[in-house]
């Protein structure tokens, strides 16, 4: 889909229910490995009895490829039972490979995208998001771009640009790909990783529970403090996990602006910032939608994880929200903030 039909696309806003956070693992990533891994070789797949799993340098082997996440006929299923319409697909952020230098970061993310255009391409019940190598700038910029021309909706990437060695998302190297996104108005969602290095974290789920809440936090706040969402006004970043603690630290956050005086106002990029709505609760979401304005949440499950919510309309249709919020929240922003495929499925 090029600019030109994007953009008419736009003028005709599509009665559908959109899930604008879930994860979704192309089969082909394991099933042609093989054969391409040549132009990244410190990228190693590892098949023995705990199943599949991925491995990048510096890091430990990543948690076990989940059948689910890529099965396409028990996730139409759900999204029946569920009342969804259609997809946003990220990848599972654990395959992300930020850790590898340029070129082969650049090569897997491509070798990602072609997998994810291949089995979602004729799905019209989902619009894939593109991954880019957040390792370096330029050529994120570069793989952005591409995946845009293509039919991409828009792109899902991690909050440590450099995987397993951290990094941050203000570092100056990283202008060229907030400059072309804000330049394109791209939809770029937000995901948490999965390495938070706390060991308080390493019993009852708290990774999940609570660890990535405090990343998504720590990584948007130096987003805010350093202004970037006023100086790339163009850029839809969505925040996963309803924000995370953003919402409920806001004044405290503001109040640090205040006395510090030398970085950005937090509020004014808090204002130009978009949420899921993946809080699991009708109380959380009607604060979220007065902290945030109703068009800037949009329905998010972040399934097929356990920690995903079985029923997201649930806290949608239970808080108290006028019918065109609820509207807004459930189709109508997603489909102004990310590139949605113009033959997606409407129900009949």
């Amino acid at each position: 889909m090029g600019l030109t039909s994007y953009v008419n696309h736009l003028i005709i806003m599509k009665p559908i229910v959109i899930d604008i956070h879930a994860h979704y693992l192309p089969k082909g990533l394991t099933a042609r490995f093989d054969g391409v891994r040549g132009a990244f070789p410190d990228v190693k797949l590892l098949r023995d009895s705990s199943g599949n799993r991925l491995q990048f340098p510096d890091g430990e082997p990543t948690r076990p490829m989940l059948p689910r996440v890529s099965d396409l006929v028990a996730r139409r299923a759900w999204m029946d039972e569920a009342r969804v319409d259609h997809q946003v697909l990220g990848l599972w952020t654990d395959a992300e490979g930020y850790e590898l230098d340029a070129k082969q970061g650049l090569a897997w993310s491509r070798f990602i995208n072609d997998c994810m255009w291949e089995e979602l391409r004729d799905e019209p019940r989902f619009s894939p998001l593109a991954s880019v190598p957040l390792q370096d700038g330029k050529l994120a910029a570069d793989v952005l771009t591409e995946a845009l021309d293509r039919g991409f909706a828009g792109a899902m990437i991690g909050t440590l640009p450099s995987g397993a060695r951290g990094g941050r998302l203000d570092d100056p190297s990283l202008d060229p790909f907030w400059e072309t996104a804000s330049r394109l108005g791209a939809g770029i969602f937000l995901h948490p990783m999965y390495m938070c290095g706390d060991a308080r974290l390493d019993d009852n789920e708290m990774v999940n529970a609570i660890g990535r809440v405090a990343e998504t936090s720590i990584a948007v706040t130096r987003l805010l403090f350093s202004g970037h969402l006023l100086k790339f006004p163009g850029v839809k970043l969505v925040i996963a996990h309803g924000g995370a603690a953003l919402p409920y630290a806001l004044g405290r956050l503001v109040r640090n602006y205040q006395y510090l005086g030398k970085i950005a106002d937090p509020k004014k990029g808090f204002d130009a910032l978009f949420f899921d709505s993946c809080v699991f609760d009708a109380a959380t979401l009607e604060y979220l939608v007065r902290q945030a304005a109703p068009d800037h949440v949009m329905l998010g499950s972040d399934m097929p994880f356990n920690i995903g919510d079985p029923d997201p309309r649930k806290a949608v249709e239970g808080a108290y929200l006028p019918d065109a919020y609820r509207r807004g929240i459930l189709g109508e922003t997603a489909q102004k903030v990310f590139r949605i495929r113009p033959d997606c499925w409407c129900p009949k």
